[in-house]
């Protein structure tokens, strides 16, 4: 047989050297954008005003990790971010004086062990920030207000215990997202002067394993948007009345999910839109094999339809002026990703800002194609396979890649490591396994009792589906996921080890029950509703001894693939224990095992020379192993 001809070669570094640009977002008053950048080989924040020729400047020093988020604010001299310190999830806020280029940063929240879980900028309160922070107790987030001139931080609610997400109206009301004891999600009002929750609504905590999402108040402070499936499979947006607690719908989709990522992930773009001066709601994304945005306002219809022309992706980060005239977009695409614009739509002129990897060659780049898979018990598996450019697509070595959460879901979307992987000639396919996110809540609590069981029998017919069809090689299957991801790669090896030929799991968890107990304190009042009720109770006998059944660190006896185990030794969510203990008794048996371990990350490698001495790893590791 001849050999396959590969595509132009794309290096580890040219998929994953910090992008020249990424993230812009445009100044309330139209006349900037900030963006991330590099400086010193980690991104930072950077300032430039829109007129033509005007130059850039670099307006956050941090050389020890990557900035991921920063918040214009009403004030033009304020600008704020947020960064942790080695992957620790201790997120403190910080604020850059934009009139004083040679000020350093400001630590606006300096409390050793505390971390600012949410961050809002309100309307009609300016100058000031609400946090949710655990200054006060470290397994709780109170609801505090800071003053972003003078640091000074007030207590406005205090987290009675079971409080996940806290709002504020402008007349200064305080509603709450709750857990009950019987893991059921309550919608409240704070009674300040009694110190407790007044509930307004329930919802089936079955229904909603990473809660109710999103949850947005409305400007007037009487309602809130949310995202409900009560009564239904699908996600709708509904606004719930505050005062009777009953629902009306504003929008919906005939076959799709509101589209909750953003809600879960703040990093990517949230499921409402709303107008940036006066709060309204102007439009909805839903999510099915590609977006789907709904405007619900007339006057950003108009930019809407405008908007779309700019790129054949799907518009991902929007930000306008407070005029909602001038606009700065990024695209979702497969092949060329997070192209930035900038939109006027009073002029009706548009320009490319930039295009954060300039040295990619889309044509050189592998599109991403959804598919369907029907498992063994007739359930429709929802999936995207990559096949490599310029290769036959008949017998080719294969990766099965997977998201972690497990309550997420892959999309359509540019992802590095599906790229280098599809540039050495793999296909790439990736399961949305049933759990995943955005299918309904009948997928979604198909999941129930079921890890390292249906969910991974949908892994295992997804594979056999590739090789049915003739794309894949039996023989040369992989298997790569983080986080849950990395669980599930593990059951691979220990559940089927007969299926795959290479095994990478980055940030697993081997141990179920281990894994509940060693989580952040202040996730743990968060578990009932999606972990306890998925996977277990630890403190139960019986269900420890089921979860123990179905972690792979019990069947360690089983693995004899090949195991590449990456870890950062800081993860506070998946810790350092779980990959010591699995590579410790699997070197004791004498098995082959890499292992990888970050000093300076967590729960996912950001900084990017740690990512690409990861990739640079994997690349061999399949290659060693698929290749032959």
């Amino acid at each position: 047989m001849p050999s396959p001809t590969l595509p132009e070669f794309i290096s580890v570094e040219d998929l994953f050297t910090p992008p020249v640009r990424t993230g812009a977002a445009i100044s309330p008053d139209g006349t900037a954008i900030a963006f991330l950048a590099p400086w010193r080989n980690r991104l930072n924040v950077w300032i430039q005003d829109l007129d033509a020729g005007a130059e850039p400047r670099c307006v956050t020093a941090d050389e020890n990790r990557s900035v991921q988020s920063f918040y214009w604010t009403d004030d033009p001299r304020w600008l704020l971010y947020t960064q942790d310190g080695g992957g620790d999830e201790q997120w403190h806020l910080y604020r850059v004086d934009l009139d004083d280029p040679g000020a350093p940063a400001v630590d606006l929240t300096p409390f050793p062990g505390v971390t600012v879980a949410l961050l809002e900028l309100p309307k009609g309160r300016p100058g000031k920030a609400l946090l949710h922070l655990n200054k006060r107790k470290v397994e709780v987030f109170d609801l505090c207000e800071l003053d972003l001139a003078t640091a000074d931080l007030t207590v406005l609610a205090e987290n009675p215990g079971r409080v996940a997400f806290w709002m504020c109206g402008p007349d200064g009301s305080v509603f709450a997202r709750s857990l009950t004891s019987d893991g059921d999600v309550e919608i409240s009002r704070w009674e300040a002067a009694a110190g407790t929750l007044h509930p307004i609504a329930f919802f089936d905590g079955a229904d909603y394993p990473v809660g109710v999402l999103p949850l947005q108040l409305t400007p007037d402070g009487t309602g809130m948007w949310i995202g409900s499936n009560r009564g239904t499979d699908r996600t709708r947006l509904v606004r719930l009345d505050l005062t009777t607690g009953a629902e009306t719908e504003v929008d919906s989709h005939p076959a799709y999910d509101l589209d909750i990522r953003g809600a879960v992930v703040p990093a990517l773009p949230g499921p409402l839109i709303l107008d940036r001066r006066t709060g309204a709601l102007i439009g909805a994304r839903y999510l099915g094999e590609r977006q789907v945005i709904h405007a619900l306002d007339p006057n950003f219809a108009a930019a809407l339809e405008n908007l779309r022309q700019l790129s054949d992706g799907d518009l991902g980060a929007l930000s306008s002026d407070a005029t909602g005239q001038r606009w700065v977009v990024t695209f979702i695409h497969d092949r060329d990703p997070d192209v930035t614009y900038y939109y006027d739509h009073t002029k009706g002129e548009s320009r490319l800002l930039f295009r954060p990897y300039p040295n990619l060659d889309a044509d050189a780049l592998a599109p991403m194609a959804p598919v369907s898979i029907t498992a063994r018990d007739g359930l429709r598996v929802p999936a995207y396979l990559t096949l490599p450019v310029g290769v036959e697509p008949v017998g080719l070595p294969m990766v099965v890649m997977l998201h972690g959460g497990p309550w997420f879901r892959d999309s359509w979307e540019f992802d590095p490591a599906v790229q280098l992987l599809a540039n050495r000639g793999y296909a790439v396919l990736q399961v949305n396994f049933r759990g995943s996110i955005g299918y309904g809540k009948a997928f979604v609590k198909a999941a129930i009792g079921q890890f390292a069981g249906t969910m991974h029998d949908d892994v295992i017919d997804a594979v056999r589906w590739a090789v049915a069809q003739g794309y894949a090689d039996a023989e040369r299957v992989g298997i790569i996921g983080g986080s849950y991801g990395g669980y599930a790669a593990l059951v691979g090896v220990t559940f089927t080890p007969d299926v795959f030929a290479a095994a990478v799991d980055y940030v697993g968890m081997s141990n179920l029950a281990n894994f509940l107990r060693t989580i952040p304190p202040f996730s743990k009042p968060q578990v009932a509703n999606n972990w306890h009720l998925f996977v277990g109770d630890p403190d139960d006998p019986e269900q420890e001894a089921d979860m123990l059944a179905r972690s792979p660190i019990t069947h360690v006896d089983r693995i004899r693939t090949p195991l590449l185990v990456i870890q950062g030794a800081n993860d506070v969510r998946v810790v350092r224990a779980e990959s010591d203990n699995l590579v410790a008794a699997l070197r004791a048996r004498g098995v082959e095992v890499e292992y990888l371990l970050a000093a300076d990350e967590g729960h996912g490698f950001v900084n990017p020379d740690n990512q690409i001495e990861m990739f640079h790893v994997v690349e061999r590791f399949f290659a060693r192993h698929l290749q032959a």
